[in-house]
């Protein structure tokens, strides 16, 4: 599962669609796919009537890891599902914890920036990774 940050089309047409709700936006994909309820939900892991009341918006979206899951199913940018649902990625929760002071004040002074700055800061994150990861401990 892909966690990076990036611009795609399909995350963008995420963030611009009219979908009200997690659910909403899980329907309307998952019938774009031609996925019906059942197949959808076996694959999914969980049952039928629990996909519909998800997608009706009457329960809370699923985990971060079957939220992953029907990212996968339906191509969609985990990440951008994931948040969607109001859930986080189980991997950044340890990555904050890594380093909790330095991550909490980029992530607020982060905040007014644009997209395209963020993935300015993005690239340079991986080059810098990258050079450490070359360099060893």
């Amino acid at each position: 599962m892909d966690h990076a940050t990036r611009t795609n089309p399909q995350a963008e047409r995420l963030r611009a669609g009219p979908d009200r709700h997690f659910g909403e936006a899980i329907r309307r994909k998952r019938l774009a796919k031609g996925l019906g309820l059942r197949r959808f939900a076996q694959l999914v892991g969980v049952s039928p009537t629990y996909v519909s009341q998800v997608e009706q918006g009457n329960v809370d979206p699923p985990t971060a890891e079957r939220v992953a899951r029907m990212a996968q199913l339906l191509d969609e940018p985990a990440d951008a599902l994931i948040a969607l649902a109001g859930r986080m990625p189980q991997d950044l929760p340890a990555i904050i914890r890594s380093q909790p002071l330095e991550l909490a004040a980029f992530l607020r002074e982060a905040r007014g920036l644009t997209r395209a700055q963020l993935q300015e800061f993005v690239e340079q994150a991986k080059r810098l990774s990258a050079e450490n990861r070359r360099s060893g401990p």
